[in-house]
């Protein structure tokens, strides 16, 4: 298997070039050049996550690494769980709740970053070459990246987030690691202006290291999406007695849902993937309306959903849509965002066979969770909230839901306090976290100045 960009022109690709390169020359996000199929009978007679996991990474990786290298990475990637098999599986009557916020920084991205380092350090020892990982965070990503790769000394992590907008866990997660290889760096900006400024310093290179690699740990890299394609066959595996099973699933940057179509077009059974957002709707539009614009960001109390761009939603467009029509992709995202994207209705109709969406504001979050604990006693965090509200709207005997659960809802104490709900227990990863000192580095919105602070700490 090789890889190609959605724009065409950056192809043939083998998977450790797309690894350590994360964004196509031509601005386009790597795919694979043909979707494999995963053995559905042996992932039933499996009984871990990591033994699926073996039977699904391996998929993607022949190109670089044998089977046996890409077996003992993943054997020995997952590290730091709190759950014995890295997820739980909370079922209510036609409802499952997806856990996935047991790693060590209690979110989901746990599972694509910890894989994606563990590779990443894998090609830097073999080529003996450093890296530098450079990233925007809207809350989870920065952690996890962090978390992922602070014990590699081959690689030093610059991590952006914005000011403001992001919980006092999320922010000190980062904050507070004493590593001299991490450097968190908050942003006079949004989500959005670190986004932008990470997709900059992909285009320029310019500042790096002769021997030194750039490192993208945004979703827009595939090895982010293989981790998260392996948690929906699991799902599978324990649900599989079930038919008709959906996924609701709180989405930002469109990483998990892709991942869930992935998964599809891999072979998994799947009714309707249902894409949940807060009152940040531009995918919402999209299903709804064929309105793909970019709008001001609205600050939620599910600050990890709240984007204007959905990075990951160019993939689709390309595979889904244009039928991996690359001319057509290219034409559409050069232009984005000054011109709206607007699909033909014929093509945009293909959505109704696996796609609804959903927008639920922050009253409705709110609602939902306080109606699940008072009659379950369960505390849903604000984004698996978001995905909850349809799957129990819509959910009976003959339509299952899985709703995603991607953050621990800990993470986000003010929205408790509100709301006269006490957390009783903190996951190992956030406990002690207001006892320890914050080294935060703050910045402007503005592309030399992130470049001179890395070239001082390079």
């Amino acid at each position: 298997m090789l890889f190609h960009s959605t724009r065409g022109k950056d192809s043939g690709k083998d998977f450790a070039s797309i690894l350590m390169q994360g964004l196509a020359d031509d601005g386009g996000l790597f795919m694979p050049d043909h979707w494999p199929q995963a053995d559905i009978d042996e992932i039933k007679s499996k009984s871990s996550f990591v033994e699926i996991a073996k039977c699904i990474v391996p998929l993607f990786t022949a190109s670089s690494f044998s089977y046996d290298e890409t077996i003992s990475i993943v054997e020995s990637t997952w590290h730091d769980f709190e759950h014995q098999d890295l997820i739980n599986i909370k079922e209510f009557d036609s409802v499952s709740i997806l856990e996935l916020f047991h790693g060590p920084t209690a979110a989901f991205k746990d599972f694509g970053l910890q894989l994606a380092a563990a590779f990443f350090n894998k090609v830097l020892e073999s080529e003996n070459k450093t890296a530098i990982v450079l990233g925007a965070t809207s809350g989870d990503t920065g952690p996890a990246a962090i978390d992922a790769c602070k014990s590699y000394s081959r690689i030093k992590s610059f991590i952006m987030l914005p000011n403001g907008n992001m919980s006092d866990v999320q922010r000190r997660q980062m904050s507070t690691i004493q590593a001299s290889n991490v450097f968190a760096l908050r942003v006079n900006g949004t989500f959005d202006d670190c986004q932008d400024l990470v997709k900059l310093a992909f285009t320029k290179r310019d500042f790096l290291k002769t021997d030194q690699y750039l490192l993208a740990i945004n979703s827009i890299n595939w090895t982010r999406i293989i981790g998260q394609i392996c948690y929906y066959f699991y799902a599978y595996n324990k649900l599989q007695k079930i038919e008709n099973l959906n996924f609701s699933i709180p989405t930002g940057n469109f990483g998990n849902v892709f991942a869930c179509y992935s998964a599809h077009k891999m072979g998994l059974p799947i009714s309707k993937i249902s894409v949940a957002v807060n009152n940040n709707d531009i995918l919402h539009r999209f299903f709804c309306n064929n309105d793909y614009s970019k709008q001001l960001v609205h600050e939620t109390i599910s600050p990890s959903m709240d984007i204007s761009v959905a990075s990951n939603f160019e993939r689709l467009v390309y595979d889904f849509f244009l039928d991996r029509d690359s001319a057509k992709c290219a034409d559409m995202f050069d232009h984005f965002p000054n011109n709206p994207i607007e699909l033909d209705s014929e093509m945009w109709r293909k959505k109704d066979y696996l796609f609804d969406s959903s927008k639920v504001n922050d009253l409705d979050t709110a609602k939902m969770i306080q109606e699940i604990y008072q009659s379950n006693g369960y505390v849903l965090d604000p984004h698996t909230a978001v995905a909850a509200v349809e799957a129990f709207k819509t959910s009976d005997a003959s339509n299952h839901y899985v709703v995603l659960s991607t953050a621990h809802p800990a993470k986000f104490p003010q929205v408790y306090e509100e709301l006269g709900i006490e957390i009783n227990s903190l996951p190992l990863a956030l406990r002690g976290l207001f006892e320890k000192k914050e080294s935060l580095y703050n910045v402007e919105a503005d592309y030399s100045e992130i470049i001179n602070f890395i070239n001082l700490n390079n």
